[in-house]
């Protein structure tokens, strides 16, 4: 069953080189049914990687830019009156897609990003007076970028925490930019093929749930997380001032989910530390809310999820 993980990786790096850390998160996303952010710079093939991926797996893709102007409905879709047939009719929106893109959006305004995220929740939009189920699976891709600061509108950290994981991706190697270059400048790209089907897919997530993890393991990853909220009882006062809100509720449940992911997507079937520690900061980054006095010293949470990593007793 792993085998059917390296063709869609195998198929996605037709288009995209490098950027493995952003495939690995977006497959666990996938197979755990969750959503992800991804902050970057533009170029980094963020787009590309979805469009790519949501071709390996045979499913619908739509990409919307969020602006300043934007409204819900552009988003969600809308009743719209028709004078020929004196009645209204429902125009869906991109959000009834199975891979939805949403870019840039912190550029949109509050009431655009909350109906967003509560369609991520509930899997479902109502126009009208009829509720739509969206079709399954629902995954939704946002992007920020995090060098504007102008016209934008910073996600909340309670609507941040809807968000499994949030990846903050770097530059390409020198190496790879070179690559790309050639391939671009050549236009010598493969065409992808869809190498899995809805039946495979759902066989992946059977297996992703029935990874072992022992429950040294799972007091290990409840641990990491308490070490968030109550620094001084794991000798880490260096750090209790840091930190105004330790990591969420939501950050224990995903992390039982995404650990098993991570462990399946390495060809194993029980989850180990080194699991936990590969995702451990793109699940809690965006769940941990630091004090004036961190950001007025330049402490950023990957630090302080570094020092927990460090400090906690490894099962």
């Amino acid at each position: 069953m792993i085998s059917k993980i390296e063709l869609i990786k195998k198929e996605v790096s037709k288009v995209v080189v490098g950027q493995e850390k952003m495939l690995d998160a977006l497959l666990i996303a996938l197979l755990c049914e969750g959503h992800i952010l991804i902050e970057g710079v533009p170029g980094l093939a963020k787009t590309t990687t979805v469009n790519a991926l949501a071709q390996s797996l045979g499913l619908n893709f739509k990409r919307a830019q969020f602006t300043p102007d934007l409204l819900p409905s552009d988003i969600l879709g809308a009743e719209i009156y028709d004078p020929q047939s004196n009645s209204f009719k429902i125009k869906k929106g991109p959000i009834f897609t199975n891979l939805l893109l949403a870019d840039e959006i912190n550029r949109s305004p509050a009431k655009v990003q909350s109906a967003l995220l509560e369609v991520m929740q509930e899997k479902q939009v109502t126009l009208g007076d009829t509720t739509f189920k969206l079709d399954l699976p629902f995954f939704v891709m946002a992007t920020q970028n995090p060098v504007e600061q102008e016209g934008v509108y910073q996600l909340p950290e309670a609507q941040l925490d809807r968000f499994m994981l949030k990846l903050v991706v770097d530059y390409n190697t020198k190496e790879q930019e070179l690559e790309i270059a050639r391939r671009i400048s050549s236009g010598n790209f493969e065409k992808i093929n869809s190498v899995i089907t809805h039946e495979d897919l759902a066989e992946l997530k059977k297996a992703v749930k029935a990874v072992h993890v022992d429950p040294q393991v799972e007091e290990y990853m409840i641990e990491l997380v308490n070490a968030t909220r109550n620094p001084n009882e794991y000798g880490l006062d260096e750090i209790k001032d840091y930190i105004q809100f330790g990591a969420s509720p939501r950050v224990s449940i995903d992390m039982f989910k995404a650990v098993k992911a991570m462990a399946f997507m390495r060809g194993k079937d029980f989850v180990t530390p080194v699991d936990i520690a590969y995702i451990a900061k793109e699940l809690m980054r965006h769940r941990i809310v630091l004090t004036y006095e961190a950001e007025a010293e330049g402490i950023t949470t990957d630090e302080i999820i570094q020092k927990v990593l460090e400090t906690v007793a490894i099962p």
